[in-house]
């Protein structure tokens, strides 16, 4: 019988071991390529230096389990795990930074992508259409905004860091207060991470505006036609997050989300494979595989014109000159993710849904394109999410328990990764941006919203 159940322990042992070992070897790429990218895109998009990318993006576990160097002689950055799993990124001037994955450094290299060079905006000339900005709002208490900017950035609890890069507030259209971290200036553009899929979203909707995409008719992708289930999949659906296909969220470690992230050559076409698991419009469930797939619809809907249309039909268009959209190795750009502007860009382009869709005296994206992307999708039953917006209605049967209490629910948001916000409150007329890097639940954006939305004396 001893001989036996050391038998059983030695077995469950093995296993163990076996399912640690290919846990791990499925880990390493993750750790390398999350590495390799970022520290590439900090140094050369964002134009930080190599230490502090390293001291603050990949100060912790299990980032510091890896190696970083940056390689100024090609513009490059690498990362590798105990010298394995190393993996490569090359920046491009204009479309930043790509890891190389499944397709080589010289097929990567060798694509055609120019992309139009950004008009110069005049520093004479008032924010938005230029780069002046004067502090001056009667209908705001402008002492009392600043406070709060400042508690946004003060380090109460060690244990709890804020990490607050940058704050802007815009009322009535214009900046009434803004405030940047040392080491962040007003030209740094900051990864928005998720706050993309919005972009993703004006995308689409100046498709729709063209008449090439219709949002109610099947996903166009050829792998999803004829009596495939997927057929029945809308581009709603996919901008809904409720499209039902398989996917998994997660990146605490090795999942479908981090592999396409960090290790798929083309990520759109990688998330398209997957088999339908609900029927669409069944359950929502967020999904940046989705954007990917949208963002690889919107390449084909543009064809050879692809670069060209995402930055004069939209980023010149509303004067983003920093924004740098940066693409897989195939070339199609990250809509779910890689997305870089100055916190004053971002600020641009959540007050051009303010606006409803209109810059000035033109109509940008189509009427009633605004009011769709910040209604609340049916699945989401906390009231938390539109067409690739996050909202701020009440739960399904839960009146006064939304994520933003202090604030009206009539607020929808672009959320990325590490507390990047966009707010966009229609009933106040303003927009909140706030950049950073903190772990979930250590900063307080209801206590910012609370704040600023206080200092309001209309």
């Amino acid at each position: 019988m001893l001989k036996f159940f050391k038998a059983i322990i030695f077995i469950m042992l093995m296993v163990l071991l076996v399912f640690g070992v290919s846990y791990l070897w499925k880990a390493l790429p993750i750790i390398s390529g999350y590495g390799a990218k970022n520290l590439c895109s900090c140094v050369y998009v964002a134009n930080r230096l190599p230490e502090s990318v390293i001291d603050k993006e990949l100060g912790n576990f299990p980032f510091t389990l890896g190696s970083f160097e940056v390689d100024t002689s090609d513009s490059s950055a690498y990362g590798s795990v105990w010298g394995f799993a190393k993996i490569k990124a090359i920046y491009r001037k204009g479309i930043g930074c790509t890891l190389v994955s499944e397709i080589s450094e010289e097929e990567v290299r060798g694509q055609d992508i120019h992309v139009p060079k950004h008009k110069v905006l005049q520093d004479s000339v008032l924010w938005p259409l230029g780069n002046a900005a004067v502090y001056k709002d009667s209908s705001m208490d402008l002492k009392a905004v600043n406070q709060v900017l400042d508690e946004a950035f003060e380090e109460t609890d060690p244990e709890k860091p804020k990490n607050t890069r940058a704050l802007v507030v815009v009322h009535h259209g214009k900046i009434v207060a803004e405030k940047y971290a040392s080491g962040f200036q007003i030209n740094t553009p900051q990864l928005g991470w998720s706050m993309t899929k919005s972009v993703t979203n004006a995308l689409v909707g100046l498709l729709v505006k063209d008449g090439k995409l219709n949002i109610h008719d099947p996903a166009p992708l050829a792998s999803w036609a004829g009596s495939d289930p997927r057929r029945k999949i809308t581009l709603d659906h996919l901008l809904r997050m409720s499209s039902g296909l398989e996917w998994e969220e997660v990146y605490t470690g090795p999942s479908t989300a981090t592999n396409m992230l960090f290790s798929k050559g083309n990520m759109g076409e990688y998330a398209s494979s997957f088999p339908l698991v609900k029927q669409p419009d069944e359950e929502w469930y967020y999904s940046s595989g989705t954007s990917n797939i949208i963002s690889m619809i919107v390449r084909d809907a543009t064809g050879k014109d692809y670069y060209n249309f995402v930055h004069n039909r939209l980023l010149n268009k509303i004067g983003m000159t920093s924004a740098v959209i940066e693409p897989d190795a195939s070339g199609t750009f990250v809509g779910s993710s890689y997305m870089y502007a100055t916190p004053r860009d971002w600020a641009k382009f959540g007050l051009l849904y303010l606006n409803d869709g209109v810059w000035g005296e033109e109509r940008i994206l189509p009427d009633g394109w605004v009011e769709y992307s910040s209604t609340v999708t049916p699945t989401a039953k906390e009231g938390n999410y539109g067409a690739h917006f996050w909202t701020n209605a009440d739960p399904e049967g839960r009146p006064g328990e939304r994520y933003y209490p202090s604030a009206p629910t009539d607020m929808y948001s672009m959320n990325g990764f590490e507390g990047q916000r966009v707010f966009i409150l229609p009933s106040q007329d303003m927009v909140i941006v706030r950049m950073g890097q903190n772990k979930r639940g250590n900063f307080d954006f209801d206590a910012l919203l609370k704040g600023v939305l206080a200092a309001i004396n209309e």
